[in-house]
Order: C-alpha cells, then sequence, then structure tokens
C-alpha cells in the first residue's frame, strides 16, 4: 500500500518521496550494515512500497562502525543509533546483510554492538528479520550455529526444492519452484545433524542449503539471501568484482542471455510475497496484544 521513510540518506538527499499513509502504519526498523547504503534503503524501501500494509520504515547504523563509502557524520545524520531508540519499540527489526562474513564474528568492530541490538529487540521488537551475514551471525549468536567458508562464492538466483507448509512465512511459496531468492555469499551455515531446540528450516535448496530458517524462542526469521535485491544488484557485484580482478563466479540461474546484459528477474514476485507474509505475522501479534 503505502510506505513512508522516517529518516535516510534518500530523505536527506531528497532523492525519495513518501507516500501518503492511510492508517496506523507497521513501524520497521532496518539496520543497514551494507555498504551500498542508500541503494539498500531504495531495494527495502521500494519492496515495502509493494505491500499490502503501511509501513513506515527507520533506518539505524552502528556506531562504531568506520564507514568507507559514506563519511560517519552524514550517516549519523541520516540514521538513528540504538541509543536513540533505545525506550522505542518496533514491530519488526531488519538487520541487512554486510561485506564482513569472511571475518570470524568476534572481529567484526560492531560486534558487540550487534549483539546488544539483539538482546534489545527481544523486549522492544515483535519479530526480526536477519539476512545474509546477519542471519549467520544471529544464528552464531543465539544458537551457536557455526559458518563455514565456502570454496567459491555462492552467487545466483536460487529455488526452493523443499518448503514447510506449515510456516505462514511460505504462504503463496510452497508451490514447487515458486520462492526463489538471491545468494552472494562466501559463507555457508554449519548446521548440525540435529538442530537446536526452536529452530526450523523452512525452505531450503539441494545446492546451497537453506533459504528461510525461523525460531518462535527467539522471535526471529533467518534468511541466507538478499530478496531485496534489485534486478540488476547481483550484475552490478559481478561486474565490479570481476573488475578488480577478484576471483569471481558467473551468477547462476540469473544472466538471461550469453552477452551478460539481459537478467532473468525471477525473483520479484516471491520477495514482495516473503515480506509480505512477514508483515503479516506481525500484523497477527500486533493484533493479539
Amino acid at each position: 500500500m503505502t510506505v513512508v521513510a522516517t529518516n535516510g540518506l534518500l530523505k536527506a538527499q531528497h532523492q525519495w518521496v513518501d507516500d501518503s499513509l492511510r492508517s496506523d502504519p507497521l513501524q520497521i526498523l532496518i539496520l543497514n550494515l551494507m555498504p551500498t547504503k542508500a541503494e539498500t534503503e531504495r531495494q527495502f524501501l521500494k519492496r515495502f512500497s509493494a505491500v499490502d500494509d503501511d509501513v513506515a520504515v527507520t533506518f539505524m547504523y552502528p556506531k562504531r562502525h568506520h564507514f568507507k563509502t559514506y563519511s560517519q557524520r552524514a550517516v549519523a545524520e541520516a540514521y538513528v543509533s540504538i541509543d536513540q531508540v533505545v525506550d522505542q519499540h518496533f514491530d519488526g527489526l531488519i538487520v541487512t546483510g554486510a561485506p564482513v562474513e569472511q571475518l570470524p564474528f568476534e572481529q567484526v568492530d560492531y560486534w558487540h554492538e550487534f549483539l546488544a541490538i539483539i538482546d534489545w529487540a527481544q523486549r522492544h521488537v515483535t519479530q526480526t528479520l536477519f539476512e545474509c551475514w546477519a542471519a549467520q551471525a544471529g544464528l552464531y549468536a543465539q544458537f551457536d550455529v557455526a559458518k563455514r567458508l565456502l570454496p567459491h562464492k555462492i552467487t545466483g538466483v536460487y529455488t526452493a526444492t523443499t518448503t514447510d507448509n506449515r510456516s505462514r512465512l511460505i504462504k503463496g511459496l510452497s508451490a514447487s519452484g515458486l520462492l526463489k531468492m538471491p545468494q552472494s555469499r562466501h559463507t555457508g551455515l554449519d548446521l548440525p545433524a540435529t538442530l537446536p531446540d526452536g529452530l526450523n528450516v523452512v525452505a531450503q535448496n539441494d545446492e546451497v542449503g537453506p533459504l528461510v530458517l525461523t525460531s518462535a524462542t527467539q522471535h526471529a526469521v533467518y534468511v541466507t539471501g538478499h530478496p531485496e535485491y534489485a534486478a540488476n544488484t547481483l550484475a552490478k557485484e559481478y561486474f565490479r568484482d570481476k573488475q578488480k580482478r577478484l576471483p569471481v563466479t558467473l551468477p547462476q540461474h540469473y544472466f538471461a542471455d550469453s552477452d551478460l546484459d539481459q537478467v532473468d528477474y525471477s525473483w520479484a514476485h516471491a520477495s514482495r510475497q516473503l515480506y509480505q507474509n512477514w508483515l503479516t505475522t506481525l500484523n497477527l501479534t500486533k493484533a493479539s496484544l
């Protein structure tokens, strides 16, 4: 329906025009750890503009991190820190991916702040949605699930081969081939043979492992990919890494032609439905309070 950005770089630069809210919106806090902050803002705002709910988005940053792509001052002026919202309640918290996955978690400069934020969220947020690196970090912090370095980067769009149709998150996506998700990561989950109590895999791909996990006890959803990605994001990452002469892998199930100038934007419906399903769970919880 409608979405507003309460803050953010796009809003500060007058690059985002808010919709007119028609009801009491769901309040979503996004801890934006991506280096492409403005682009990531736009991706999430566009996703939420396509759902059936009114949404107000607030962007947050980790104060302990030194940013390479934006000045600390610019981010601090456009975003909130945990100190500024510590007494507030949000319907949902999204923690984005981050380009730090090859570092041990404890060596990430904002690791202790990350832990403090997810601990705060247990009391001030209805549910947390962790994406990509954040999903691995959340599972490590909350369930002691380790990650492992992969022999080559997983990049491309992967389809769920198995789903738990009992999960509300999978509504409308349980049929074969409907749940597609961009992946862009150098590490994978080192899941034990028996999952920890309270943790469930609700969507999996046979090639790359779990796509979506949930935990009712932690009030959390863990998404191993990037459902927010725009059509050209994986292409931009691929050509960027190739220009830097990094060891790159061609994104799988993504380019629509051999010239690599057309992409198969196959995950748009799935991403919209996944976020809609997540917001519906927030609404159901809100209604029951």
